[in-house]
């Protein structure tokens, strides 16, 4: 426990830095272009509620839920020391229903940043920072509530069925430390497993596991160094995966008023971490790997062999300051989906390329998450600069038994988002069912939810879903079956 000393030495100086962010902030130009908040990323002005949606195909009548994705929409945008990942949350949902789309709806994730920006009132509940709750990452079900979640320090946020922020959450009492965008449910026992980190606690992440009922079971601190940033972890029937890798807290960043404190850091080792599922940190295994950075994993399995094997979309760097210092967005040079297969004994991690074309946000049938698969689907990226990251880019599917690989390109002004994987039935074999994502038409401005045949993406969609207005990219979202 910090002596008072100690933590008032340790306000003044985060004051202090602040005070000289902000200062090197308003010095930048308040008119530069900056590509996360122009084009098809301009943020929106409204929420909307639209339920006469047009449909083209039919949409199949087992599909009865509703797709969310939620995204950055900043209220009052500002291109000083802005990052596209620091946005406002907004979340953006269709709701299908006995072969029809009932609605579809956005809504702000109401924080205190957002209403003292000038937007709606703040949901009520608990926050782990009074500095940082700004959700807006990825969407999830869990133990019957739906969650809007982000990393670094906030905890999650209750949605209502109609998307409304119903109040931030630590899960009964249970959760003491920060939650994560990417917490992985292993479909054989509904436990979520997570690694978490905080922004301000550089020595120090977190794996979590959450209860099928919603209430955390084990909390494990694991000692780091330079503050990473760990966007995604995995896990396999053995393990929890623990991603360390050379993006790490920038000081110099800070001061210079960059609201997204990551850089790329040659200095920090990349290694990959085999926490037993219900080993302590001391029981880590941790094996280097050659310099990379990954946002997500397909999957993740152990071999038969004992070795430990991840499908992951990587990079040879990430959040390298472009020539004028700035950090827009995500850029790095996209080294494309690879195959990591790790030697627990000999700590070794053999890389190996699937396919080198730029992508991301690879998904797989969430049933077989942690155990040996067949099918994965991936966005294809525009390019390597922060201004293409996502743009007119194909949808990818895989069969990495026969080595087939499908791409579904929608045309010249569509712009695809993450595609997601809804079975067709619990029972169903895997990969049999539909493929679903927004895809904009920058042509129109307009989008669509598409739904596509996952075993035939080529296909014409089995149903398209009209609305009238522009979604901004976003990152993840998911099918929230009723």
């Amino acid at each position: 426990m910090a002596s008072m000393v100690e933590t008032t030495i340790r306000n003044v100086v985060t004051k202090g830095v602040e005070t000289v962010a902000a200062f090197n902030r308003k010095r930048q130009k308040a008119d530069r272009p900056h590509a996360f908040l122009g084009g098809i990323h301009t943020p929106v002005t409204k929420e909307r509620t639209i339920t006469d949606l047009a449909v083209t195909g039919t949409i199949p009548p087992e599909l009865s839920g509703r797709y969310v994705r939620i995204g950055p929409n900043p209220f009052r945008p500002d291109p000083r020391g802005h990052h596209w990942f620091v946005g406002d949350g907004m979340v953006h949902g269709v709701c299908l229903k006995e072969g029809k789309a009932e609605w579809y709806r956005n809504r702000y994730v109401r924080s205190r940043a957002l209403e003292a920006a000038g937007g709606p009132a703040a949901a009520l509940g608990p926050r782990l920072s009074a500095d940082f709750d700004t959700v807006n990452t990825n969407i999830i079900s869990h133990g019957g509530k739906t969650y809007a979640l982000v990393e670094a320090g906030s905890f999650p946020v209750e949605l209502s069925h109609d998307l409304e922020s119903l109040a931030y959450t630590n899960l009964d009492g249970t959760l003491r430390v920060p939650f994560t965008a990417h917490p992985h449910e292993d479909p054989l026992t509904g436990e979520l497993h997570a690694i978490t980190y905080n922004g301000t606690t550089h020595d120090t992440v977190w794996y979590v596991r959450v209860s099928p009922e919603g209430k955390v079971t084990r909390e494990v601190a694991i000692p780091v160094q330079h503050g990473p940033s760990i966007h995604e972890c995995s896990i396999t029937a053995k393990y929890v995966l623990v991603f360390d890798l050379p993006v790490t807290f920038s000081m110099s960043a800070v001061i210079g008023g960059a609201t997204f404190p990551y850089r790329w850091n040659p200095d920090h080792q990349a290694r990959i971490g085999l926490l037993p599922r219900d080993g302590g940190a001391d029981d880590i295994i941790w094996c280097d790997v050659d310099p990379a950075y990954v946002f997500h994993v397909a999957n993740s399995f152990d071999s038969d062999d004992g070795t430990v094997v991840i499908d992951l979309c990587a990079y040879a760097t990430m959040f390298e300051p472009a020539k004028d210092g700035s950090v827009d967005g995500p850029a790095g040079q996209p080294l494309g989906l690879e195959r990591w297969t790790i030697d627990p004994v000999a700590r070794k991690v053999i890389r190996k390329t699937i396919d080198a074309a730029p992508q991301e946000f690879p998904r797989p049938d969430e049933r077989f998450f942690g155990q040996p698969y067949r099918y994965a689907w991936s966005m294809g990226l525009a390019g390597g600069d922060a201004g293409e990251f996502i743009g007119h880019a194909p949808i990818i599917a895989f069969d990495l038994q026969t080595g087939q690989r499908t791409v579904r390109d929608f045309g010249p002004s569509k712009v695809p988002g993450e595609f997601v994987f809804v079975p067709a039935s619990a029972q169903a074999p895997e990969g049999h069912g539909w493929l679903m994502g927004y895809v904009i038409d920058t042509a129109s401005g307009t989008t669509d939810l598409v739904i596509l045949d996952a075993q035939n993406i080529a296909a014409e969609p089995v149903a398209t879903v009209h609305i009238p207005c522009r979604i901004p990219p976003g990152f993840h979202g998911n099918w929230l079956p009723d």
